[in-house]
């Protein structure tokens, strides 16, 4: 149990983290839409807790979109004008606001997934734009491994504080933007604030593969073994992902100016 927490997150942060060095803040912001974080936390709940708290800590991970998507739009407008301490202080703000409300509310898969759907449009009408899509510089080592130490610290922390937390709180924990803050602000150091709106811009994108995970396995996790309801969900998962970043290449063709000939 314990290497699985030490070594599951890391290991999607590490490839999601050398992606933007390839192919650029965008593709960097889809893939961290996927469930990299979560997923494994939520799997780790599972096995400490039961499939009842899982699908509760799920629901709560679903509607916790929102809390999120409140840390992307606060650190976005921040960082254009502001340096990264003050534009994370913001944006860690709106997540802790956003999440006490989230933990108010009921906790129902219906609930959860309007709050989710509510919260992605917002983000994708309200976020700052930029043009920023070329490929960043090599990342440093040092940020790499801070990155893949700190999937490491939340997920020991979340899954060893769940049975005081309780599955509310464990499922907000678990999407704590943790890709967020490592990715924001060692790119708004390294490369501005025009990187920085373009990768929170494409986790706007990814949001669509995350919901639907956490709606899936609500419903899965009470039915069915665990890993079945897992591995069913990574691959709903996946389905989306692929079908919305076909559906942004069409937009983005669309939106291109035609080549003269």
């Amino acid at each position: 149990m314990l290497a699985l927490k030490l070594t599951l997150v890391p290991a999607f942060l590490w490839i999601v983290s050398t992606s933007g060095k390839r192919w650029g803040p965008s593709v960097a912001g889809w893939l961290a839409g996927l469930p990299v974080v979560a997923g494994p936390i939520l799997y780790l709940l599972v096995l400490q807790h039961g499939p009842l708290f899982g699908a509760h800590a799920a629901i709560l991970s679903l509607s916790a979109i929102l809390a999120s998507e409140a840390f992307n739009f606060a650190y976005a407008w921040t960082c254009r004008t502001r340096s990264w301490p003050i534009a994370l202080g913001s944006g860690l703000t709106a997540w802790f606001l956003s999440a006490c409300a989230l933990s108010r509310l009921p906790a129902s898969p219906l609930w959860a997934a309007l709050v989710a759907l509510a919260a992605v449009c917002f983000g994708q009408s309200f976020l700052p734009r930029s043009n920023r899509a070329s490929a960043g510089a090599p990342l440093a080592r040092t940020d790499l491994i801070g990155r893949m130490l700190a999937g490491a610290v939340l997920t020991v922390l979340v899954t060893s504080l769940s049975g005081l937390l309780g599955a509310k709180w464990s499922g907000l924990l678990a999407v704590f933007p943790l890709l967020g803050i490592v990715l924001s602000v060692s790119s708004h150091r390294a490369h501005g604030p025009d990187f920085v709106i373009a990768l929170l811009r494409g986790m706007v994108l990814g949001r669509f593969s995350f919901a639907a995970f956490c709606l899936w396995l609500s419903f899965a996790l009470t039915r069915q073994a665990p890993a079945a309801a897992f591995a069913e969900a990574a691959v709903i998962a996946m389905a989306v992902q692929s079908s919305t970043k076909r559906l942004a290449a069409v937009q983005q063709h669309r939106r291109e100016p035609p080549r003269q000939r």
